[in-house]
């Protein structure tokens, strides 16, 4: 199977260029003490939580900070995190979609509300953007974890699309198959850099460079804040712009 899955590219890179490690870090503490408040601490009996504790592998985080994520997840805070999303619109027609964990609701919809004003977009109704984007599995598999020969197991598996990018082999599977293609690695004994659940947008929108880097300074914004886990849009990324991106 080939392909080449360049929404996946643009996410791996521009994270490794944009996200602070203790940004990181959060997002996954907050992973791991929703999945725990869900379904209890124990990882052999709470996929999400074995998720998330892969993710944190991937990205390096110390195994006292993953412990102490799952004894805390008991305070008050964490008790207290919602998961919320909000959708609008940008600049030419560019939609947004921004996924949040918090524990303070009304401070994380001012938050993203004011993004969007400053930048000019205006925040939809929940449900407005929705089928602009189709939910996809993503596995982002470093290159020396991967063996070819898995192929035939992993189109079994789910598997619509992999692809070989400069470090790493990204995996594409339906949202069904999502479950399905984590157990089939982890039975396979390949260990994932990242695996979650992405909106990947049906069709793109050309940009100017201009306009495009103005689009991706509002996407940091919105990144940067604390409340907020993911950010997808529908505007493509042209190589002009990839190579502004990687000065």
């Amino acid at each position: 199977m080939s392909g080449h899955n360049k929404w996946s590219t643009i996410k791996r890179k521009k994270g490794a260029l944009d996200a602070k490690r203790s940004k990181i870090f959060s997002k996954i503490i907050k992973d791991i003490q929703v999945a725990v408040r869900e379904s209890g601490p124990d990882p052999d009996g709470n996929p999400r939580l074995r998720l998330a504790i892969q993710n944190a592998k991937g990205a390096s985080m110390p195994k006292d900070n993953v412990e102490r994520a799952i004894k805390g997840s008991s305070d008050k805070d964490a008790k207290d995190l919602l998961e919320l999303t909000f959708e609008g619109y940008l600049a030419h027609g560019i939609a947004i979609f921004v996924e949040c964990t918090t524990n303070n609701q009304q401070r994380t919809v001012s938050n993203v509300r004011s993004i969007f004003n400053k930048f000019n977009g205006n925040m939809g109704t929940n449900g407005s953007l929705s089928f602009l984007f189709d939910r996809k599995g993503i596995f982002d598999i470093p290159k020396q974890n991967y063996n070819p020969d898995l192929e035939l197991d992993l189109i079994d598996a789910g598997a619509e699309d992999i692809s070989e990018e400069e470090e790493s082999v990204i995996i594409t599977t339906a949202m069904e198959d999502f479950g399905k293609m984590l157990k089939k690695l982890e039975e396979l004994k390949v260990e994932v850099e990242n695996a979650r659940l992405q909106r990947i947008p049906k069709e793109t929108i050309r940009l100017n460079k201009e306009d495009s880097l103005k689009i991706l300074k509002a996407v940091d914004f919105f990144e940067d804040d604390e409340d907020v886990q993911n950010v997808y849009h529908n505007m493509e990324i042209t190589d002009e712009v990839m190579s502004e991106m990687e000065e």
